[in-house]
């Protein structure tokens, strides 16, 4: 006997019992990016493999560990995507998007890397993301920022949530403190762990968010990256905080908060939550002014977030906030006598077009009452409307209500709209 296939592993199957609260994020995503102004773009899964060597930075753990890269059968290096934002850059100047122009952008789909699996970090796992080009001053960064707030309120989890935030500074007066802190680092070299050892001469400012305690314990008296700012920096990050304020969303400054991908500049930030245990950032983000520059366009400013679908989708499991999703079906259709079955459907076919949004789903597969009721117990629907001899006749049908206490009824066709709209 030949053995059963499995998914990959880290890359999991989303099973009809678990796709209605994904559809439920997605439609609030959308809704709320929709809201503000943002239009979808969609990109392809692979890209060169060097618009994220150049982008994310070829010392980074993702570029040097996590990503999945081959050769095609042109020999050419191809990856898939390990996040959106280049993918986006790469999009938008293509096709001549950013330029002296004003974009707000959103995406979503999956990302892939390779990483050990584990609760809330996956190989496969799916992003939504949201950029916006050409604009470079702190209110589109406070926009954005109160943008996410709104979608936790929608999703009911805003209390479950902390927002940090911290400012990069300008990239000059980042790289004038990435030479302090190694001069730092290197004096407590013995301190470090091997990880931090590493990076304090790849990517030094990494070495600030090690989760490590005596990592930590050593940083104490590190100096700090806003002692390097200038007065457009320190008026920047003051503007982003003064709207926020204004707005009553509450925040952290955290001033060891660096990101982990090396394109971000001034303004980053990232939600945090202690519901989902050691995967605690469920959003994260910032400027990048730098980076369609880089990626071989024109000097455009730049800010945007990405969050991940699965770690939200755990979350609302976890809190119980997925409880009230709406049903697959709505209603479960039962013929019963010879040729029912077949007025049943195309009853069932004048109800879907007489009200909009309606889930009917009619019994296949013939069978008796019983067999068919069980089918119509098992399903998630509402009622089950029998259609029998008798009903058509009568031009009337039965319901029965399959999820309350109500008595079993018998009504008009005519009827048979205005009580469905009730469903919705």
């Amino acid at each position: 006997m030949s053995k059963t296939l499995q998914a990959v592993r880290g890359m999991n199957d989303c099973l009809p019992t678990e796709t209605p609260i994904w559809q439920m994020v997605e439609s609030v995503l959308r809704r709320v990016a929709s809201s503000y102004g943002f239009a979808e773009i969609r990109m392809p899964i692979v890209e060169s493999t060097g618009l994220f060597k150049r982008s994310i930075g070829e010392v980074t753990d993702i570029v040097e560990k996590e990503m999945y890269t081959f050769d095609d059968r042109n020999g050419d290096s191809l990856t898939l995507r390990p996040e959106g934002t280049a993918s986006c850059v790469r999009a938008g100047n293509q096709h001549g998007l950013l330029y002296n122009q004003e974009q707000r952008l959103w995406y979503t789909g999956p990302m892939f890397r390779h990483e050990r699996p584990q609760k809330g970090r996956y190989r496969q796992f799916h992003q939504f993301g949201l950029e916006a080009f050409g604009i470079g001053t702190p209110d589109i960064d406070a926009e954005i920022i109160m943008l996410t707030s709104r979608l936790w309120r929608e999703l009911g989890i805003n209390e479950f949530v902390t927002l940090e935030l911290n400012s990069l500074g300008s990239n000059e007066e980042r790289a004038n403190y990435r030479d302090a802190l190694v001069v730092f680092l290197t004096e407590r070299e013995e301190q470090l762990d091997e990880d931090s050892k590493r990076r304090m001469h790849t990517n030094p400012l990494r070495v600030l968010d090690s989760k490590n305690k005596d990592v930590q314990t050593a940083l104490v008296g590190a100096p700090k990256l806003s002692d390097y700012f200038d007065d457009e920096s320190k008026a920047h990050f003051a503007s982003v905080c003064q709207r926020l304020d204004a707005a009553g969303i509450k925040y952290v400054i955290n001033d060891r908060l660096v990101r982990g991908l090396d394109y971000y500049n001034r303004t980053v930030f990232e939600w945090v939550t202690d519901s989902l245990g050691a995967q605690g950032t469920i959003c994260a983000g910032g400027r990048y002014d730098g980076l369609v520059e880089q990626l071989g366009g024109k000097a455009t400013p730049a800010f945007g977030f990405a969050l991940g679908i699965e770690r939200l989708v755990l979350m609302l499991t976890s809190l119980e906030k997925a409880n009230n999703i709406r049903a697959q079906v709505d209603v479960y259709v039962i013929g019963l006598g010879e040729g029912v079955d077949i007025q049943a459907a195309l009853l069932s076919e004048q109800w879907r077009d007489q009200v909009k949004d309606i889930r009917i789903q009619n019994h296949c597969g013939g069978g008796n009452m019983k067999k068919q009721m069980k089918r119509a117990d098992k399903s998630s629907a509402q009622v089950a409307i029998i259609i029998g001899e008798d009903e058509l006749a009568e031009q009337s049908v039965t319901i029965k209500y399959l999820r309350g206490q109500q008595e079993q009824q018998k009504v008009s066709l005519e009827q048979v709209p205005a009580l469905l709209n009730s469903l919705i």
